[in-house]
């Protein structure tokens, strides 16, 4: 009998850490590498507005930040007033009911482009903390209860696009970019490069300054830093622009010139080299090999292609190929290590939402509301097309077995 018990126990003990291997939490802007990967396994396929939602939830006013998830809590960001209320949004995960919304901040709305809103960049958490920016600039930490923890307006932003970046968690920091333009001068830092953009690192405890990374002479950009070199290195890229700078002090490491204003996709790293796409002005993919001090553009770039550039949404490195989404909406599979064009493919929808690889596929998320799922591969090959019929422009989050969809009016869990 006791034997029997114990295999039992044994098996109950496996389950569940299986369980616990499969599910992971998203907790910041394309998940836990911040390249849109997921490990889990067993996720939905096929779905509609009517068929596979778990729940569905209303949210109040307006924002394109991602969900994340922290085992069963899902945090947001929404605006309401006309982007002067600022507010932070926490659901039950397992039926979408919502725990709190908290008032974190009031802000005084400005210029962006049509696309974005006062709420764009995705929250962070560390399980602890959650963190979230704003249109002005401002940081907010608040704990799992939604009480403020603290506030940071060391940056005073001003961008006529507004804020599209996220910020990061990473050795009890939190870290930010602010890639702007003058607020007098709306050209300079814009058209013209200026010498006032910054990478700003606050102490994730208290809110205290902790560096500022200089990006010396550059132009406005929206896009989410990553981190390298076991994290001890943090990849931003700003208009003009692609730098590494020290986790720890915030001195940076190498520099790369890169022409075009308004940059947004995030960049990947996948067998050591780091993939970029530069702004509109002049649209380039670069591959850049890891390494190196100072000023790296003439002794880094491994290869640059014209052709299939990333214009909104971010890239996605699956070995051995890079998937890109150029701004006239074609979806374009490369060889990771040369940059040559392996297939392109028109897509219906266009696309601002970032690309997502789970349970060996590739998810798109039109602004449409439509979600494209492909086998990655030398081929073009598609497996389902997966209608919400609502606007969205913010990128899915995977966890515990569900896809989380934000739209303009909901947030959709969607379950196999």
């Amino acid at each position: 009998m006791k034997s029997i018990l114990g295999i039992s126990l044994c098996s109950l003990f496996c389950l569940a850490a299986c369980d616990s291997v499969q599910a992971e939490n998203w907790m910041r802007f394309r998940g836990p590498t911040g390249q849109g990967l997921s490990n889990e396994t067993n996720l939905p396929v096929t779905w509609s507005a009517t068929e596979s939602v778990k729940w569905k939830t209303s949210l109040p006013g307006k924002g394109w930040s991602s969900p994340i998830v922290f085992e069963d809590q899902i945090f947001l960001t929404a605006s309401t007033e006309e982007g002067v209320s600022c507010q932070v949004i926490c659901l039950n995960r397992k039926d979408g009911s919502v725990n709190w919304t908290t008032e974190v901040h009031r802000q005084k709305p400005g210029p962006m482009r049509k696309q974005n809103s006062y709420a764009t960049p995705t929250p962070v958490t560390d399980g602890k903390h959650v963190y979230s920016v704003f249109y002005d600039g401002t940081i907010i930490a608040v704990d799992f209860s939604g009480k403020i923890v603290w506030k940071n307006s060391e940056i005073d932003f001003f961008s006529l696009h507004g804020l599209g970046a996220s910020p990061i968690v990473a050795n009890g920091q939190v870290i930010m970019p602010f890639d702007g333009s003058s607020r007098d001068e709306t050209q300079i830092g814009w058209k013209v490069p200026w010498e006032k953009a910054v990478v700003l690192s606050v102490d994730a405890e208290d809110g205290t300054v902790r560096w500022k990374g200089q990006r010396g002479k550059s132009r406005v950009g929206h896009v989410t830093p990553i981190l390298v070199d076991n994290n001890s290195q943090v990849i931003s890229a700003g208009g003009d622009r692609v730098q590494s700078f020290d986790l720890d002090s915030g001195n940076r490491i190498w520099s790369i010139y890169s022409q075009g204003e308004g940059v947004t996709p995030s960049p990947v790293v996948g067998n050591g080299l780091l993939y970029t796409s530069s702004g509109f002005e002049a649209p380039t993919l670069r591959a850049i090999r890891l390494g190196g001090k100072g000023d790296v553009t003439n002794t880094h770039i491994a290869w640059e292609q014209k052709s299939g550039v990333a214009a909104l949404s971010s890239l996605l490195y699956i070995e051995p190929h890079l998937y890109s989404i150029s701004r006239d909406n074609i979806l374009h599979c490369l060889e990771a290590a040369s940059g040559e064009i392996v297939w392109r493919q028109r897509l219906a929808g266009t696309y601002s939402a970032s690309p997502v690889y789970a349970d060996g596929r590739i998810y798109l998320l039109s602004a449409e509301g439509e979600t494209l799922v492909l086998r990655p591969g030398a081929k073009y090959e598609e497996i389902a097309t997966n209608d919400l019929g609502e606007t969205c422009y913010a990128s899915m989050a995977v966890s515990q077995g569900n896809f989380f969809i934000r739209s303009a009016q909901h947030l959709y869990c969607i379950e196999k």
